[in-house]
């Protein structure tokens, strides 16, 4: 009973009643009765009848209960209890339910021996959510709604405990034997620690959790934030305490003045921020994009007032050999043979260009691996012409031979849709039977070469996380060749670097850490406070990933899964529970670019909602990724979607931000958009109705 406190008479609530009919209450409150609540209340211990008190819950405690209505005590009825042979019959339903979660234990029971004793609890609650996922319980819990019991479709943090209370208010109700005092007691603290586990493994991860509320902010840095210094210490004042750094891009140099800024400002701020490193992983991605020209226009690099501040670098070959990836060229000419043999490091290449004017490049090294071919430098603007001749002077004779090919190196290019690109091995980009020879021709080479074996044409293909398809028409083993079938109107750009996915093809990649994942781990463990593990699939990565990390005894070093691929979500209990063998803070990223481009649209929201459930029942944060505010964090307003879609994102732990023109007002709106959703979330007592302590 509530005791009320109305003109100086106590009164005690017995019930709270909805149905009644609008001629009970006043005619100026008939048609408004949404903003009022209702409470029916009796006058103890000197009278039977029982009187209705409507108040608005927006108004002062001393005028909140503005009418009444006198009810007879008829009037007022309990609900009906169901039948005791009902609740007995679901009270053995859940008693076999409990027999099976508790079968599953022991069916487990060598991995969970296998797990930290931090990840413990939360490894069995996850078996036992797994359990309960392979009962149909559609039956059984509408039962239990039916008597207005929890359904065990909202259980997940804490599968047993919750089943444990059930049974235990169902045997109450029957008058069967309970498990006594004692028991009783000791599952409800278990209920209550195993609510606290998620948020104290987020902590863990991510940090202390900010004025927002129980959700981190997760933003993606890059060099932009090395050449405006304040742009971390404002995305921190905004709200952010997370700071990304993807290793597919850029170098250490780079990441370590990232990384000094970051720690520089949380330190001046006062403002908690971990620093989460991406690893490449093997992914398949775009490496250097070739255009074909009838000519082509070097120039050095200079600064504002002229000078030169690194030339122009050509790469010279003769079998369609590219450079090597850690070189970067401004283009690149095929030449015969006979003068391709002639050129030794040290010598000057020349022509003259289409002015008139002779143009020296100096020959500055050679490459052998895969292949052979010569890195030149120009530091004059020169004009080079397909077809043109190029001369080198030795002490005994003149060396002649024609420029056979031009490639230009572009960081992007545009396409659109009905446009041809030839996929080539890093090795052919100058010399392919499938190649387009025609003027501004696109070639592309892949960060892999295990794609040419495996896919058939009339497979689609896609660049950039599904903004651009593409459909194989014909390949060879050295080149694939694909028309563009879906791009943005206007054309849509493709940059190096970007992804390439191949849903309907058993292509088979590297799994695992690849040999840049390894060299950058080293940076990664000495300066990130969690490493983001991409591409992972199954069990055999995560435990390569672990005995990395035990070889740099880096225990407190954080670990987020990346869940990318349909293979992953499959196996994410079982990566799970390997994960939880070490004591290492655990955490999983739905990355939904590439998960929405390998496993289709329209299951995306279905996978995003069984990855939740999972990571739930293990206690797990949760990184809500990829576009998010995406349409605000470009054009700096918002759509009715990416507001939706932050609602939803609420749900996980951390919800991740990428870098753009207006990330800093982005980072801004999310976190008024969290620091409501906390405020909402409080529960108040309605007017007039006292707290517990005050009824003491």
């Amino acid at each position: 009973m509530l005791p009320l406190n109305l003109s100086g008479r106590s009164f005690c609530s017995s019930a709270i009643i909805f149905p009644y009919q609008t001629k009970h209450f006043p005619p100026q409150m008939k048609g408004n009765l949404r903003s009022y609540s209702i409470a029916v209340a009796r006058l103890e211990p000197y009278e039977k009848s029982c009187r209705s008190f409507v108040y608005n819950e927006k108004s002062t405690p001393n005028s909140s209960i503005k009418h009444y209505v006198d009810l007879k005590p008829e009037d007022v009825q309990p609900p009906s209890a169901p039948p005791v042979y009902v609740l007995a019959s679901i009270l053995e339903e859940l008693k076999a339910v409990r027999g099976c979660l508790l079968a599953s234990e022991s069916r487990d029971l060598c991995r969970l021996n296998l797990c930290h004793r931090n990840y413990l609890d939360s490894a069995m609650n996850l078996c036992h959510h797994l359990a309960l996922k392979c009962l149909d319980l559609q039956r059984l819990n509408e039962d239990l709604c039916s008597v207005g019991l929890q359904s065990l479709e909202s259980i997940d943090p804490c599968v047993l405990p919750c089943i444990d209370t059930i049974i235990q208010l169902l045997e109450l109700s029957v008058g069967t034997t309970t498990a006594g005092e004692e028991g009783r007691n000791e599952r409800a603290p278990a209920a209550s620690a195993m609510r606290e586990r998620a948020f104290s493994h987020a902590t863990s991860l991510f940090g202390p959790h900010q004025d927002s509320g129980q959700v981190h902010v997760m933003v993606t840095a890059g060099k932009e934030t090395i050449s405006n210094e304040t742009l971390i210490a404002d995305l921190l004042k905004a709200g952010a305490n997370v700071i990304r750094i993807n290793c597919a891009h850029d170098d250490p140099t780079v990441w370590s003045e990232i990384v000094r800024i970051a720690r520089q400002s949380s330190a001046s701020l006062g403002k908690s921020c971990r620093i989460l490193m991406d690893l490449a992983g093997p992914k398949l991605r775009t490496a250097s994009l070739l255009v074909n020209k009838i000519a082509a226009v070097v120039s050095p690099e200079t600064d504002d007032s002229g000078d030169m501040l690194s030339p122009a670098r050509i790469w010279l070959c003769c079998d369609g050999r590219s450079p090597p990836s850690n070189e970067s060229c401004h283009a690149i000419l095929r030449i015969g043979r006979e003068l391709f043999g002639e050129l030794r490091v040290g010598d000057t290449v020349s022509f003259v260009d289409p002015t008139g004017r002779r143009r020296p490049v100096m020959v500055v090294e050679k490459y052998c691996l895969d292949g052979s071919g010569y890195l030149a430098e120009c530091s004059e603007a020169a004009h080079i012409s397909l077809g043109g001749t190029l001369h080198v002077d030795k002490e005994d004779k003149k060396v002649s031979g024609q420029v056979l090919k031009i490639l230009t190196v572009e960081r992007y290019i545009t396409v659109e849709t009905g446009d041809v690109l030839t996929l080539t091995r890093s090795c052919c980009v100058a010399e392919n039977d499938l190649h387009d020879d025609r003027h501004d021709s696109t070639v592309i080479t892949c960060s892999s070469d295990q794609i040419f074996n495996s896919v058939k044409p009339g497979q689609p293909i896609a660049f950039d996380d599904g903004k651009i398809w593409g459909m194989i028409q014909a390949k060879n083993s050295n080149a694939i060749v694909v028309m563009i079938v879906q791009a943005n109107a206007t054309g849509s750009k493709l940059g190096t670097r970007k992804a390439i996915n191949l849903p309907k093809s058993d292509t088979k990649l590297l799994k695992g850490l690849t040999s840049k994942d390894l060299v950058d781990l080293h940076f990664v463990a000495a300066n990130a406070d969690i490493v983001g593990i991409s591409f992972i699939r199954d069990v055999n990565d995560m435990a390569s990933v672990q005995r990395e990390l035990e070889k740099r005894k880096v225990p407190a070093l954080g670990l987020m899964l990346k869940i990318e691929t349909r293979e992953a979500v499959d196996n994410l209990p079982l990566l799970l529970l390997q994960a939880m063998q070490s004591s290492n803070p655990i955490g999983v990223m739905i990355a939904r670019g590439d998960l929405m481009v390998e496993c289709g649209w329209d299951r995306l929201g279905e996978i995003q909602k069984e990855i939740m459930a999972v990571c739930s029942a293990a206690h797990i944060p949760v990184t809500w990724a990829t576009e998010v505010l995406d349409i605000l964090i470009k054009s700096g307003f918002p759509s009715r979607a990416e507001i939706t879609d932050v609602a939803n994102a609420m749900k996980a732990s951390c919800i991740m931000l990428n870098k753009g023109k207006h990330v800093v007002d982005a980072v801004a709106a999310l976190d008024s958009m969290l620091c409501k959703h906390t405020d909402t979330r409080r529960k108040k007592m309605p007017p007039n109705l006292p707290s517990k302590s005050s009824r003491l």
